[in-house]
């Protein structure tokens, strides 16, 4: 199976999504359901796993109903308060849903540069592994250090690196940045997804060869069994068609064995998320 292992919905209005600004303006409308089902059938992307967009148990809820309304959407990775006391049983009411498959938060927008140390956090991600779920490390290349220590507090659970970490991708990759990437991938519990990466891009002019060197450097660190494949449909419309995207990184792989490309184009996503 194809799958795309990072994509949003929303129904979209100024206030909730104060982030699209004027620049973004492309993406300042509903993505649903029959949106992404139409962009993804001449791609034949087979299924996809949807993010949350927004810190809220009510969008979390919201996405495993259209989860459970939609058969090609195999997964939610949902917002839930993961230093609250009461995670624990929130989960729980959670996971009765076959489709919560993990957790996210915006560690990126955390102003705290140690907010990964917090006692009440790591006792929330405790309970996300205890229920066999993934996490989702969303965070910028500046944040790699203290996200491997914070990998290392936790050996048994699933991590997703979102979007590579973000780095700013302009010119060749920079080396602490690809050295950061390296070590965090040594952690054999810890995925990598290539998606987010055109948005990264300073005014979103990107080129193949830009990028190339960045799908390199993970694809050598963590391999394809555990680098997969993800759009950020809607968000990388601000700068590339899905088709576009699709097709770079369907060209990166095409060097692979048959089994290698099937790994990073879906069966990576299936092993992290249990699809």
């Amino acid at each position: 199976m194809k799958i795309d292992a990072h994509h949003h919905f929303w129904r979209y209005n100024p206030e909730e999504y104060g982030w699209i600004d004027d620049a973004m303006r492309v993406i300042r409308r509903d993505f649903l359901p029959a949106d992404l089902a139409a962009t993804l059938k001449p791609e034949r992307v087979d299924g996809v796993v949807s993010v949350e967009a927004r810190p809220s148990l009510e969008e979390t809820r919201w996405l495993l109903s259209l989860a459970n309304e939609n058969a090609f959407i195999k997964g939610v990775v949902g917002w839930v308060p993961l230093a609250d006391k009461s995670v624990g049983k929130l989960l729980d009411e959670l996971v009765a849903s076959p489709k919560f498959k993990g957790v996210r938060h915006l560690v990126q927008g955390e102003p705290n540069p140690a907010f990964l140390e917090g006692k009440a956090f790591n006792a929330g991600i405790s309970e996300v592994t205890a229920r066999g779920l993934a996490y989702d490390l969303l965070i910028f290349a500046r944040q790699l250090p203290a996200s491997i220590a914070f990998v290392d507090r936790h050996p048994k659970q699933v991590f997703v690196l979102d979007h590579i970490a973000k780095p700013v991708v302009q010119g060749l990759p920079d080396p602490t940045w690809a050295r950061n990437i390296r070590e965090l991938a040594r952690r054999e519990n810890v995925y990598c997804k290539f998606s987010g990466v055109v948005t990264e891009v300073p005014g979103w002019q990107w080129t193949p060869e830009l990028l190339r060197p960045y799908f390199d450097v993970v694809m050598e660190a963590f391999g394809p069994a555990r680098l997969m494949f993800g759009s950020d449909w809607p968000v990388c419309l601000v700068a590339s068609e899905y088709a576009r995207w699709i097709g770079f990184v369907e060209t990166c792989a095409a060097p692979l064995s048959a089994s290698d490309r099937s790994r990073l184009l879906g069966g990576t996503a299936i092993e992290a998320y249990k699809l």
